[in-house]
């Protein structure tokens, strides 16, 4: 089964206070439907149209796993408290086989 993962490159953070109360919130729901954090912030080098700015990308043991853990209510809960802090991109993608 492929697995599932979470993508998401922030354009601009607006709040950096919001978001670490998102981080707060954020990281035990994704723990706890089973997500793994393979890179958060870290350095960046952005090619053709790329955003240098923070990438978080999570790893989960399928891409249903991955859409479920986005529609939990924990999540739910600190997608709220970010609200307007960060423009970012956010994408759930299917790994390969």
């Amino acid at each position: 089964m492929p697995k599932g993962y979470w993508v998401s490159v922030y354009r601009t953070i607006a709040d950096p206070e919001k978001l670490a109360a998102y981080n707060k919130l954020a990281g035990p729901a994704v723990k706890a439907a089973g997500g793994r954090t393979f890179a958060r912030g870290g350095r960046v080098v952005a090619h053709d149209a790329g955003v240098a700015e923070r990438v978080v990308l999570i790893e989960f043991d399928s891409f249903e796993q991955a859409v479920a853990a986005r529609a939990s209510a924990a999540y739910q809960e600190a997608l709220a408290v970010l609200a307007d802090g960060v423009e970012r991109d956010f994408r759930i993608i299917e790994g390969l086989g």
